[in-house]
C-alpha cells in the first residue's frame, strides 16, 4: 500500500535549462535531485531559515542521509516545472519529507529525502536547533 503524501507546505517554479538535460534532450536522472534540494532551501528560507547563519550560529548543518526516487515522465528544455515540498516527519535531529516534480497536471518524478542534522566539524548528529525545531510542521 503507497503512503499518502501529506501536505505540500513549498512549491518552487523552475525552468529547465540546457544545463540539465541528457544526450537524448531530457532532464538527466539526478537533476532531480538538485531541483528537490533547491525547493527544499527555498523553503527553509521561506520560514526564516538560512542554512549559512545556521552553521555560522549553532555549528550545526542540514545533510541528506537517505533518498529514494520514482521517475514517471520525462522533462525537456524549456519546460516549466513545479517542485513540491511536503514534511511527513518531523524528529528531533532529522526531518523526512516528501518531493514531487510536476509540469502542469504531469508528475515527473516524485520521491522522499530523508535530512539529518549534523554537526558541521564532526559531522555527528545533533539537534536541530530549537528555534528552527518550532517552525517546521
Amino acid at each position: 500500500m503507497a503512503r499518502q503524501t501529506p501536505p505540500v507546505v513549498h512549491r518552487l517554479t523552475l525552468r529547465v535549462y540546457w544545463e540539465d538535460t541528457d544526450a537524448g534532450g531530457i532532464v538527466f536522472y539526478a537533476n532531480y535531485l538538485k531541483f528537490f534540494e533547491r525547493a527544499r532551501t527555498e523553503w527553509l528560507r521561506a520560514l526564516g531559515v538560512q542554512q549559512q547563519a545556521m552553521r555560522e550560529r549553532t555549528g550545526a548543518i542540514f545533510v541528506v542521509t537517505h533518498t529514494s526516487m520514482h521517475y514517471r515522465a520525462p522533462a525537456r528544455l524549456d519546460d516549466a516545472l513545479e517542485v513540491t515540498v511536503a514534511v511527513r516527519h518531523t524528529g528531533r535531529a532529522s526531518l523526512e519529507v516528501a518531493q514531487q516534480a510536476w509540469r502542469a497536471d504531469t508528475l515527473l518524478a516524485e520521491g522522499e529525502v530523508r535530512i539529518g542534522c549534523v554537526d558541521a566539524t564532526s559531522l555527528r548528529p545533533c539537534r536541530i536547533p530549537a528555534d528552527i525545531l518550532e517552525l517546521l510542521p
